[in-house]
């Protein structure tokens, strides 16, 4: 279960790598007893994220079977934009994260009272919160679409991965091609998205709100079944189904085609950006 592992891995090297560089700074400018504060923060939002993956497994579990296919099209909707919106912030920011990051922190020091404390408390939650609820979404996304405990234990490991990175980049002990893993780590996710979007709309059709273009494109049970090991994993990796309708096919491919497209384009220099 390849794409719940790398998800959470990327997902969890961002929100690692935010508190690293935040508890870096602080431990370099001389205030490492303020180290701790940004844990309650971290803490907080991964309370936060908890709460909010059962309260919205708890609701999907009490409806209907139509309210079902509704609520997972929605589900993978939604995760398809925060997907994508992972990817290209991260492409758009790596350059300026540090900077950004280190303004903050001088910020919350320049805070009145016990200001300095709430905002790197802020600082942390929002980090880890924003990376906490995009993954309740992509999770429950691929949960959907490959139950079992596959990929909840691939998503466990993805984290813990991320965890030891995290702190390995940390402490100096780890130096790794950050540009190259998100870029290649972007491009896998980008496929996932439209293996998800596709399988919105397939949610969707069986919803009844969906009934264009449903004549199959293709039939490959009798040579690649999703119900073979291969199968399965291409299904849970790409949202791969062995009789696709149509409009599932494309919409995969235009979802794929723009978004490679506006990925892997050149990205403008700084000076560039500057003019």
């Amino acid at each position: 279960m390849l794409a719940p592992l790398l998800i959470m891995l990327r997902e969890g090297l961002e929100a690692a790598l935010v508190v690293g560089i935040v508890a870096a700074y602080l431990r370099r400018t001389g205030r490492a007893a303020w180290i701790p504060t940004i844990w309650v923060g971290v803490l907080l939002a991964v309370a936060l994220s908890l709460f909010v993956g059962a309260a919205l497994q708890l609701v999907h579990a009490g409806f209907p079977q139509r309210a079902q296919e509704l609520f997972e099209a929605g589900v993978a909707l939604i995760a398809v934009v925060m997907l994508l919106w992972m990817v290209f912030w991260m492409r758009a920011a790596a350059r300026t994260i540090r900077a950004g990051l280190q303004g903050s922190v001088e910020a919350a020091f320049a805070a009145p009272g016990r200001g300095t404390v709430w905002a790197l408390i802020g600082l942390s939650f929002f980090a880890v919160a924003r990376e906490g609820l995009e993954s309740v979404f992509f999770l429950l996304a691929i949960f959907q679409q490959s139950p079992g405990p596959a990929a909840p234990l691939s998503a466990l490991a993805g984290i813990a991965i991320s965890v030891a990175l995290g702190y390995g980049l940390y402490r100096g002990g780890i130096h790794l091609d950050l540009r190259r893993f998100f870029r290649l780590s972007g491009i896998f996710i980008l496929f996932v998205a439209a293996g998800l979007f596709a399988g919105a709309l397939r949610a969707l059709h069986e919803a009844g709100l969906w009934n264009a273009l449903q004549a199959p494109a293709w039939d490959l049970s009798h040579i690649l079944p999703t119900s073979s090991v291969l199968g399965t994993v291409l299904s849970a990796l790409l949202g791969y189904d062995e009789s696709p309708a149509v409009g599932e096919v494309i919409a995969w491919a235009l979802m794929l085609a723009v978004t490679l497209a506006l990925f892997l384009r050149p990205q403008p220099t700084p000076a560039l950006q500057k003019a």
